[in-house]
């Protein structure tokens, strides 16, 4: 049996278009109108091959916690990559990138805020 389900975006934009607060919902998940100061989306279109992306964050959203958006991305772009490829070459590389990203910005030392 086929199902459909949603999942939704809404981004309040100020006047210069810049997003001022973004919520997401996936009644499935459990999740409605959830705050977040930004997201990555990436689709895939089989026939041209190619991505479309839409990253979005609003003008609140603080550089430090940035980068460790942007790792934590990266991160999990790795693990969706091995888990689909099973190429674990690949996924050292992309490993070790990641963990120089972390390096880099002192993200390792990072603690979650309340």
């Amino acid at each position: 049996m086929q199902r459909k389900t949603d999942i939704t975006l809404s981004v309040t934009l100020d006047e210069n278009n810049t997003p001022e607060k973004m919520q997401w919902s996936a009644p499935d998940g459990g999740v409605k109108q959830q705050n977040m100061e930004a997201f990555f989306l990436s689709t895939w279109d089989k026939e041209s091959q190619e991505s479309a992306r839409i990253d979005l964050w609003t003008k609140e959203m603080p550089v430090d916690q940035m980068q460790v958006f942007v790792h934590q991305a990266l991160v999990g772009i790795r693990e969706s990559y091995l888990r689909a490829t099973e190429d674990a070459q690949m996924a050292e590389a992309m490993q070790q990138f990641c963990d120089f990203f972390a390096s880099e910005r002192n993200l390792n030392d990072v603690k979650k805020s309340n």
